[in-house]
């Protein structure tokens, strides 16, 4: 938590982290704590693309889409990780992973829909904490670019 709040400062943007007595580690589990749609909730999911890390950044209502993150990435192979795979490549165990402030840089891309809210909320690194940040922040301070990724009904 303070490792998220400091990575943002550090680039000029000051966090406000809420912590709950219930957990936050689903998006369904946030939104209901927050008093927000699960819409608004990012969810920071780890992917394993040709062996290497990625972080997707999606809606809590969406589901990504291997295919679609496979011809993004130009990769092989792209996998969910492994809980301990999430946690050695960000310090972060899952239902708590940030959508910064991990151990080491890692590629962020962040789905194109999440883009029309000004402002989201974010797991804070505990699986009861988030923050609210704006859309423009978020992406700045991931370097996360933006593609289509989340799964379209019917069409996966």
């Amino acid at each position: 938590m303070a490792r998220v709040r400091s990575f943002a400062a550090a680039r000029g943007v000051d966090l406000e982290v809420r912590r709950f007595s219930s957990t936050t580690r689903t998006a369904v589990d946030a939104a209901r704590e927050i008093g927000t749609e699960v819409r608004r909730i990012v969810k920071s999911l780890v992917f394993i693309a040709d062996g290497r890390p990625v972080i997707v950044l999606c809606s809590g209502e969406s589901r990504v889409s291997v295919k679609r993150l496979e011809d993004i990435l130009r990769a092989k192979s792209v996998r969910r990780a492994t809980a301990d795979e999430a946690k050695a490549h960000t310090g972060f165990p899952i239902g708590g992973v940030p959508p910064f402030g991990h151990d080491r840089e890692l590629e962020v891309i962040v789905d194109e829909a999440l883009t029309r809210f000004d402002r989201v909320w974010a797991a804070a690194g505990l699986p009861d904490a988030v923050f609210e940040i704006g859309i423009g922040d978020l992406e700045r301070l991931t370097g996360a670019r933006r593609a289509a990724i989340a799964a379209v009904p019917g069409m996966e």
